[in-house]
């Protein structure tokens, strides 16, 4: 009798046992929902910036880790690494492919030049930082200071891989697209100027039957340790162009650099 009573006793404090049971095991469940649906609102934030919606977000989220953030025993190629090295080479090719239909009458030493200044590491950073990118990286506890200069260091780096995970979710036509947004403004209007004003004006007078560009000096002016130099540049035909310059040189090169923008010669930042 005693047993018997002794299992009946027990039967209640089972039964209230088992929903408190099973609700410990659905809270973890909930809170897992939760990052998870943190992490897509995350994540399309970021596709409305880049303009590409991920089939597979987990290309999305490893192009904008870095290697510090991976848990023990991931491997370094679960970070933006090996998309960064895809997204380099059809960068190079997209750019490649514009740059030859853009500039038809451009030899393969100018297209080389402007694919390199196009491709090159600041001018993929240019573009992360305006689309934001900066702070989406997933860095792992570095500290603050550490924190914000590997961000930069690396800002280029997130954006090759960036599209290599478009190509890879969408395809070249995908990355094709993302990569033409973002870079036919740059690739008219160049950052730097490809090639020597002075050589350009040059080569543009000597096409036209005209003698050589010549630079006088018309003025100098300044203290002698910091003197500004002003320059006319002088062809048959055409209006004098005036440039300053802190020397001769630089003031002759901006001087052709005004006729050459007047004239709207070729072979410089727009041709």
């Amino acid at each position: 009798m005693k047993d018997e009573a002794k299992d009946v006793a027990t039967q209640p404090i089972e039964a209230a046992a088992a929903p408190a049971a099973e609700a410990a095991l659905k809270a973890p469940a909930k809170k897992k929902r939760a990052r998870s649906g943190k992490a897509k609102g995350a994540n399309a934030a970021v596709e409305a910036r880049i303009g590409h919606n991920f089939a597979d977000p987990n290309l999305l989220i490893q192009a904008i880790t870095h290697v510090s953030a991976l848990k023990s025993g991931r491997k370094r190629g679960d970070s933006y690494q090996r998309l960064e090295f895809l997204g380099d080479h059809v960068l190079g090719l997209v750019v490649s492919d514009m740059l030859y239909h853009a500039f038809p009458s451009a030899d393969e030493g100018e297209l080389s030049k402007r694919l390199a200044e196009l491709v090159r590491k600041e001018s993929c950073a240019d573009v992360a930082k305006l689309l934001g990118l900066l702070d989406d990286i997933k860095l792992g506890g570095v500290g603050p200071a550490a924190d914000a200069r590997l961000r930069k260091s690396v800002l280029g780096d997130i954006c090759e891989a960036v599209i290599g995970a478009i190509y890879l979710d969408g395809g070249h036509a995908a990355a094709a697209e993302f990569v033409k947004r973002n870079w036919t403004e740059r690739m008219h209007k160049p950052r730097r100027p490809l090639r020597d004003p002075k050589t350009v004006l040059q080569e543009w007078a000597q096409g036209k039957g005209l003698p050589t560009p010549v630079y006088r000096e018309v003025e100098r002016t300044g203290p002698h340790h910091d003197p500004q130099f002003r320059v006319a540049v002088d062809l048959p035909g055409l209006e004098s162009a005036e440039g300053v310059g802190g020397s001769k040189r630089a003031a002759e090169k901006v001087a052709a650099s005004v006729m050459i923008e007047r004239e709207g010669v070729g072979g410089g930042n727009d041709s």
